[in-house]
């Protein structure tokens, strides 16, 4: 097993424009393997860049080319299926902003290759046309390849198609290390060319330090190879669980750190928790206002060359005043501060 460093993907809380592959192919939602593939076949004729006439041929083919390659994929269609469920229970078609939930594009796995949207663009008619949207590549990254081959004729060991995931873990994960349990989704096509869902699970080491962004690769749990060729391997990237707790950039992490006004006034030391679960003494700057920042060099997340930062986001926690006696502790307080308006520019 090795990890690879990768671009991380944007927020997934973000809005984003919806596509409704089924809407663009104009197929059914429980159409066959057979019938997306004659319509995209149809559709791919009229909106040639090299025979159609219609001004904006070359964007249609664009998006009909993107539908037929999430829909003619029994695994990417499952997926599609699971989070377009949402979107079309309220309403949305294709080009609608929505904001999906948290979390909604992990777990998942997908083949890297297949003769489907690009690739069969390619056979079927020459060129080359892989503009996806954004809605597409945060489900399922950037269009890929297929996977490699060895060897040339129909009898040659052929190495297997890699697959790919998005998994999520906790924070303390990449602190210490762990083993988890994962399940993927996957899916396949019946006899009759209707996508059945698949599941499996896998136990995976996920090793101290790693990053979001990155990938786990585990040799082998791709698919099988051909005429006696390797099975390809299965990358699984790596994604943080959301959590109001804490920030993560690259390495760095940000948690909140609550303290009372008199801490903040006159400083003094504290102690927090961090998110390897270990407690540490930190000492509060007198006068500290809300919003600064302390710093805990090398207590982020970890990394033989040179690890993350921690930083402790000062938020002041004011009491209320209930009793007789805290409301005049508060009302000694004002006067001993004469003319202070925090709302002064």
């Amino acid at each position: 097993m090795r990890v690879r460093p990768r671009r991380a993907y944007p927020p997934t809380e973000k809005r984003m424009q919806f596509k409704d592959y089924y809407q663009i192919l104009g197929v059914d939602k429980s159409a066959t393997a057979d019938a997306i593939k004659k319509a995209y076949r149809k559709l791919a004729r009229q909106y040639h860049p090299d025979v159609s006439k219609e001004a904006d041929a070359a964007a249609r083919m664009a998006e009909v080319n993107e539908a037929n390659t999430v829909l003619s994929d029994p695994d990417k269609r499952a997926a599609y299926d699971t989070v377009g469920a949402q979107a079309w229970a309220a309403g949305a078609r294709s080009g609608d902003d929505v904001r999906p939930p948290p979390g909604w594009n992990t777990g998942y796995e997908f083949r890297d290759g297949g003769a489907g949207g690009a690739e069969a663009f390619r056979q079927h008619f020459g060129g080359d046309n892989q503009d996806f949207s954004e809605f597409f590549e945060q489900m399922f990254g950037r269009a890929r390849g297929g996977g490699s081959r060895a060897g040339g004729g129909a009898q040659a060991r052929m190495r297997g198609e890699d697959h790919h995931a998005r998994i999520e873990l906790e924070l303390i994960d990449a602190y210490r290390g762990a083993e988890r349990t994962i399940s993927l989704r996957g899916a396949r096509a019946d006899a009759q060319g209707h996508v059945v869902p698949e599941e499996r699970t896998l136990q995976v080491k996920i090793p101290q330090g790693v990053k979001e962004g990155q990938m786990i690769r585990l040799a082998g749990q791709g698919n099988p190879g051909f005429n006696g060729g390797p099975a390809g391997d299965l990358f699984l990237e790596v994604r943080f669980r959301p959590d109001a707790r804490w920030r993560i950039d690259g390495r760095d992490v940000t948690q909140k750190l609550r303290v009372t006004p008199w801490e903040a006034a006159t400083g003094g030391a504290v102690h927090v928790t961090t998110p390897d679960g270990k407690t540490v003494e930190v000492t509060v700057p007198g006068g500290s206002s809300g919003g600064r920042k302390l710093r805990l060099k090398g207590r982020g997340i970890p990394s033989a060359a040179t690890p993350g930062d921690l930083f402790l986001e000062l938020e002041i926690a004011v009491p209320g005043a209930v009793t007789p006696e805290q409301k005049a502790a508060w009302e000694a307080l004002a006067k001993a501060y004469p003319g202070f308006d925090p709302r002064r520019a």
